[in-house]
């Protein structure tokens, strides 16, 4: 006995099987490196990897001695530093392209009206995460390193690894990059149904609370970095709250004005 497929699923015939969909992967995993190799390139041909070097450098090299610099203790960082450095901006120059191929992945499956639901979010992620590394590196850093130079003894020269200072900076772009992406998760949890705008409004002396555990663990022992942290996490959850509540509106006037096509035909 053979079911008739529904004629008003426009998916419906759209099927591929498991062999193209992993076939599809494979070739958008592929162009995402060569996209990658490519922000790689011109990374290396300007600024430099010694340009990216001091360009991260700036917030920590402001409160240090005017003629003190990074230093380089183990044997290979002066070569491995640099090359993950070039590696994770490569990695943020790229995302919008990242972000692309994963949107051409997936669209085929989406309907009409998730396409159009889902296309600003992935732009909406991307800009947050620029967002909040720019956050890191603009505003972070300084407060921080100029709260814990305060704490440094005269008799003490601060003269920091360039190996440990570049994994301590991109711990922090990673934690800010994802912590500002609260919106985006918060809508999508309206939109599958698995909470209700109410909800999340009761939840948010919760989510206070986790904010600021989230910041005590991810963030150096320092206040200010926490605070930095948490406060734009819990002011993110408001914004998310006030998006899901526009995303519901909006929901419900497009299924208002179907049913009324439906009835006029």
């Amino acid at each position: 006995m053979s079911t008739k497929p529904d004629s008003d699923d426009e998916l419906a015939g759209t099927e591929q099987p498991f062999v193209q969909h992993l076939m599809e992967l494979r070739d958008r995993l592929l162009y995402s490196v060569i996209g990658l190799a490519v922000c790689m390139a011109i990374l290396a041909v300007w600024p430099g990897p010694s340009g990216l070097i001091d360009l991260i450098a700036i917030p920590i090299r402001a409160h240090m001695p005017p003629d003190a610099r990074l230093i380089a203790v183990g044997v290979f960082s002066p070569f491995f530093v640099p090359l993950k450095v070039l590696a994770m901006a490569a990695v943020l120059l790229s995302l919008p392209w990242w972000m692309y191929q994963l949107w051409s992945f997936i669209a085929p499956g989406l309907y009409s009206h998730e396409k159009r639901f889902a296309v600003p979010l992935i732009f909406l992620g991307s800009l947050l995460a620029y967002a909040g590394i720019a956050f890191v590196q603009f505003f972070v850093l300084d407060k921080m390193f100029g709260f814990i130079q305060k704490f440094t003894p005269a008799s003490v020269a601060a003269t920091p690894d360039i190996a440990s200072y570049v994994e301590a900076i991109l711990g922090l772009y990673l934690a800010f990059g994802l912590a500002f992406q609260v919106p985006i998760v918060v809508v999508l949890l309206v939109k599958m149904g698995m909470v209700s705008v109410q909800k999340l409004k009761d939840f948010r002396g919760y989510f206070i609370v986790i904010s600021f555990i989230i910041a005590a663990v991810v963030t150096p022992p320092d206040v200010i970095s926490q605070l930095a942290l948490a406060v734009p996490m819990c002011v993110l959850y408001e914004a998310g709250i006030w998006g899901a509540q526009v995303f519901i509106k909006r929901t419900r006037a497009e299924d208002e004005e179907g049913e009324g096509e439906k009835t006029a035909s």
